[in-house]
């Protein structure tokens, strides 16, 4: 049963490494499908590869996904654990992926990036407009901002507990982290799905 006062220590352990390193290792095989995310194969199909991040890579199946698609690919993370079965699953799908040790919340991207994603990444509002205008700041003219996360439309339990409603948000939000908005033009912007499946997408290209 979730409680709202256990809702603040969810967040500030969401946000700590060991909290991810232990949800890996519960578990000794891959926690994830290893298939790409649906939105981000749609949204990137039409694009020219060139260099790509994955910010919150865990293990790796988007990065892998675009580097057998041409694209030159950085795999962010900041579980060790997930970093090294994503470097396996890399190794089995005969692909090269940059894989980085970054925590994500303090971490600003030093080179520039013709696609950064971010898929479901959820954060206090706070520090989700620092890592997204981070992001935005990477982009090299004419590359692509990539953000899909749950709408608030979608509730979702984590862990047994259902997470403030603040880790969610709705695609329109993106725009304001941008930075200079004339520099972009946003070419996704809705929600999709329903119910617990409902997800805001949003793609900004940089002029």
């Amino acid at each position: 049963m979730s409680h709202a006062h256990d809702q603040p220590m969810l967040v500030e352990n969401m946000l700590k490494q060991e909290f991810w390193e232990a949800m890996y290792q519960r578990d000794e095989h891959r926690i994830w499908s290893g298939n790409v995310n649906t939105n981000l194969s749609s949204e990137v199909d039409g694009l020219t590869p060139g260099r790509a991040l994955d910010l919150g890579c865990g293990e790796g199946g988007d990065a892998i996904w675009l580097a057998k698609r041409g694209w030159t690919v950085d795999g962010a993370d900041i579980s060790t654990v997930a970093l090294a079965r994503a470097a396996e699953a890399a190794a089995e799908a005969g692909v090269t992926v940059r894989w980085l040790h970054r925590d994500i919340v303090k971490w600003q991207p030093e080179e520039r990036y013709d696609l950064i994603s971010a898929q479901y990444m959820h954060l206090p509002p706070d520090l989700r407009r620092d890592v997204f205008t981070a992001a935005a700041a990477a982009i090299a003219p004419g590359g692509s901002l990539l953000v899909v996360g749950h709408s608030p439309k979608a509730m979702r339990e984590f862990d047994g507990q259902k997470p403030p409603e603040e880790l969610y948000f709705e695609p329109e939000e993106i725009t304001g982290y941008l930075g200079d908005a004339w520099e972009w033009i946003v070419e996704t912007c809705e929600t999709r799905g329903e119910g617990h499946h409902t997800d805001a997408v949003y793609r900004a290209r940089r002029l």
